[in-house]
């Protein structure tokens, strides 16, 4: 008991109340999860023990962390694991209930730098796995899905094309289940668009292949042991048709018929398992 209460007095006496909904802090961390964007100073909103905790041991650079006052025993726990120089806040309930989407807060929250990439840096990687490219896919479980699957699987990373929600959405963070820590996810326009992105696949050499429902070659005839891209439509529409017609193949998932289309989570899982699933087989 002396020691819980030590641990206990330890983790108080790191932590900074503050009272006002001003606080700087806690207007970045608001604003961020509100708009789905990075802060001024380029951090990343994130929530829940475990993320937070994913974040740790992805060794992110935290800038700060917000305990829920009726939740301030996670900071025991939470404290030890981060260093001494990042602000660690404690806000009352309802104003930390005001800055983070969730409508059943755990009560952790933290500003975190994510890892930045490049095109350069998802091609250096082709070795691991295919590149995923997204497009137009506006559902954030489907990404957070896509996002974790491509990690399990193993892909050189992501690019989010025009139309796609985005990577800082909390429900994205949340689904990918800590992958977006660790795996290299480019942002299309940062890349120069998705002309410019194609053009630089071409002189790569670099296969581009789409996923289809129905129409292509059956997934488990498809070659993805060669360096690929494989990109995956949005809800509904799918892929642009300007964008479908440069693709090199269509690859189809076969399924029932009295299923009128997979997901978009599901079908970049299932691409993803075959490819890894080919390369195990052609590496003897």
């Amino acid at each position: 008991m002396k020691r819980a209460s030590e641990s206990e007095s330890r983790a108080a006496s790191r932590l900074r109340r503050i009272e006002g909904r001003h606080n700087a802090l806690l207007k970045e961390l608001r604003q961020a999860f509100a708009h789905a964007e990075l802060t001024a100073e380029g951090d990343c909103a994130i929530e829940g023990v475990r993320i937070v905790e994913e974040a740790i041991r992805s060794g992110l650079r935290f800038r700060a962390v917000f305990f829920r006052e009726s939740a301030q025993n996670h900071a025991e726990r939470i404290l030890p694991q981060i260093g001494v120089h990042v602000e660690t806040l404690l806000v009352p309930d309802r104003l930390f209930d005001g800055a983070v989407p969730s409508e059943t807060p755990q009560g952790v929250a933290a500003l975190v730098r994510l890892k930045e990439s490049s095109l350069d840096d998802v091609l250096e990687r082709l070795q691991v796995g295919p590149i995923i490219v997204v497009v137009g896919l506006q559902d954030p479980g489907n990404l957070g899905t896509i996002l974790r699957s491509a990690e399990a699987f193993g892909s050189a990373g992501v690019i989010l094309g025009e139309g796609t929600v985005s990577a800082f959405n909390s429900k994205v963070i949340r689904g990918s289940a800590g992958s977006i820590f660790r795996l290299p996810i480019v942002v299309g326009k940062d890349a120069g668009g998705m002309e410019a992105i194609l053009l630089r696949f071409r002189a790569q050499s670099l296969r581009t292949a789409a996923t289809s429902s129905y129409k292509g070659t059956p997934l488990d005839q498809a070659k993805l042991t060669v360096p690929a891209a494989i990109f995956i439509g949005g809800e509904g529409s799918g892929m642009p048709r300007s964008l479908m017609a440069q693709m090199d193949e269509t690859i189809a998932i076969p399924h029932s018929p009295h299923v009128e289309s997979l997901n978009a989570g599901v079908a970049a899982s299932i691409v993803l398992y075959e490819a890894a699933r080919q390369r195990r087989t052609a590496g003897g």
